[in-house]
């Protein structure tokens, strides 16, 4: 395994991490003896299988079900210190609130503290005003490492860039917690913020919602070839030394073997990644124009100054990607999402385009005239049965 600095912790990091939100057995707390053994006990061969690969941080959240739960029968075999374990809870209204819920996190992990713990969803105005506020969650956070229960405080998100920018520039986290891969690199500037003031970085999901990797289109295989498109993504972000750390979300213990491959090419980088890359960036100009390619985001409205509320960028991303990429099925459960996911995926589908009017919104768009259209054939090649997060399902 490689490390690499965690920025202000100074904690060394595996540049794979154990995510912990694929090998749990509810989204909901049950009780320990509902669990099925064969469950229990794939889940700790896969910590097993990553502590054997020197894969040493598993991460996991209050919000992930029975995944602590799970975890504190596995994690007190192994020595303390060996560990970089970290949780994260979502910020609420009541600092009071956030601090019991941390308590039973600790408690359900049979640890006496965490190294890391993540403000969970910092997505919005209302979650960050939550965090930072007086009496807020961030206080409450900071007691909690007084008390020698935390080590290092951060947060995670699936917010708007200008919300990201906000937390990171208060400087009073450690690190954190995004979203950064090939197909969405819109986030590369708070990583840079990040780094300018030391934070760690932890790439959130690189290989399903960075695209659905584990089964990914036959067109993107071969336009990744001869890496896989996992293998590509995972060298594409960590040939970046800004980035410390990728999620692996490891649902049995093979999981990990496609993502070892690129260990071995990461001093390659250079000379691996220009070809792939470019075939990548040559398949969408074959198909969606140079033009579209180059500018197709310029001057979009935000989805709370558009009319239904549409996430127009949202929405053309992912019909975007299906079209270059064939990436149809990722385009379904994304979109999907909208309308329904809450904070976490804000913005509405393109499904009601008759009853609206984007005119006014779209004045600035350089795609004015074709946006309308594509909106329309997104929501004909994506609509689909409405889909829920997983924690609500």
């Amino acid at each position: 395994m490689l490390y690499r600095r965690f920025g202000r912790t100074n904690l060394q990091m595996p540049v794979f991490s154990c995510g912990g939100m694929r090998y749990q057995f509810k989204w909901q707390d049950v009780k320990l003896e509902e669990i099925p053994s064969d469950n229990q006990d794939n889940l700790e061969a896969v910590i097993r299988r990553a502590v054997e690969l020197g894969i040493n941080h598993i991460e996991t959240a209050r919000g992930y079900g029975t995944s602590e739960m799970q975890l504190g029968r596995i994690l007190p075999t192994f020595p303390r210190e060996k560990l970089i374990v970290q949780t994260k809870v979502s910020p609420v209204a009541d600092g009071k609130e956030f601090r019991k819920t941390f308590e039973r996190s600790l408690s359900y992990l049979n640890l006496d503290y965490v190294d890391l713990l993540g403000l969970h969803g910092i997505n919005n105005a209302e979650f960050l005003n939550y965090s930072l506020g007086d009496g807020g969650c961030l206080e409450v956070a900071q007691e909690l490492q007084k008390e020698g229960k935390v080590r290092f405080i951060g947060f995670s998100n699936h917010a708007p860039l200008e919300i990201i920018l906000q937390a990171i520039n208060t400087n009073q986290f450690d690190y954190i917690n995004l979203h950064w891969y090939y197909i969405n690199q819109w986030n590369w500037s708070a990583i840079k913020a990040a780094n300018k003031l030391d934070m760690g970085v932890f790439i959130i999901s690189p290989s399903n919602k960075g695209g659905l990797l584990y089964q990914p289109s036959e067109k993107l295989v071969k336009l990744c070839y001869p890496l896989s498109p996992m293998v590509f993504n995972d060298l594409f972000c960590l040939s970046h030394p800004q980035v410390n750390t990728l999620s692996i979300g490891a649902a049995k213990p093979s999981d990990f073997d496609e993502h070892l491959k690129t260990l071995e090419l990461l001093d390659k980088a250079d000379e691996i990644l220009p070809p792939i890359i470019a075939r990548l960036e040559n398949a969408a100009i074959d198909v969606l124009g140079e033009d579209w390619v180059k500018s197709w985001d310029q001057n979009l409205p935000t989805w709370e100054e558009t009319p239904g509320q549409i996430n127009i960028k949202f929405v053309l991303w992912l019909l975007n990607l299906a079209l270059a990429y064939d990436m149809v099925e990722y385009g379904k459960m994304r979109y999907n999402l909208l309308g329904n996911g809450n904070h976490w995926f804000p913005g509405n589908q393109a499904d009601k385009l008759d009853e609206l009017d984007l005119r006014g919104c779209l004045i600035n768009s350089p795609h004015a005239e074709k946006i309308p259209q594509m909106l329309a054939k997104a929501n004909a090649m994506l609509k689909g049965k409405d889909v829920k997060r997983l924690s609500q399902s």
